[in-house]
């Protein structure tokens, strides 16, 4: 599936909601757009999309420094059900939060300080853990891809013309890739709970 540029991403995206409207929503393709007003909506967000995840999913988070992924990430682990209190595992690479109901755990990485792709991240035995986990990584793209054929692949984009009046404002793409996304039960599903 051909990559979508965030600027183009950010030229189709759903308009902003009108004051007092909390999340819009607009899917396109393989693709699920939602707009969320706060830190708190962008939590809830990662608890809805942790009940489409399953043992083997991968999921990437891009967006700049502040946008919200360690927010959507945390929404993900209360989700999921795990243990521990997700926070930004910048200084060590990489948590992982087992499971407090016999569910797959969550590993949440912090590719940031990482130049290199793949083979740098060798060490953190991604390939190992990804079959019976939930791989989350913030600031992957270019370097974890390999990983898996299919994985989500989360933007998180302040909402353009909002930074003043409405600073919590997040554009969020959510795009399904490969054939566990495809066409189907997949997208429906994704664009089912974005639309909640």
């Amino acid at each position: 599936m051909e990559e979508v540029p965030l600027e183009a991403q950010r030229s189709q995206a759903a308009p902003a909601p009108e004051a007092g409207h909390s999340e819009g929503t607009e899917r396109a393709g393989t693709e699920a757009r939602i707009t969320v007003d706060s830190p708190d909506a962008m939590q809830d967000l990662g608890r809805r999309i942790a009940g489409l995840l399953r043992p083997g999913d991968l999921v990437l988070l891009t967006g700049e420094l502040g946008a919200g992924k360690t927010t959507l990430t945390r929404g993900l682990g209360e989700g999921l059900g795990v243990r521990g209190a997700v926070t930004s595992p910048t200084f060590v690479i990489a948590r992982v939060h087992p499971s407090l109901s016999g569910g797959p755990a969550l590993v949440h990485v912090d590719a940031y300080r990482l130049g290199g792709g793949l083979d740098e991240m060798e060490d953190l035995d991604l390939d190992v853990s990804l079959p019976e986990s939930v791989i989350v990584v913030e600031w992957g793209d270019g370097k974890v891809e390999e990983l898996s054929d299919d994985r989500l692949h989360v933007v998180i984009a302040r909402a353009v013309g909002h930074e003043e009046v409405l600073d919590d404002v997040r554009e969020v793409s959510v795009r399904g890739i490969g054939a566990r996304w495809a066409a189907g039960a997949g997208v429906e599903a994704l664009a089912g709970v974005l639309s909640e």
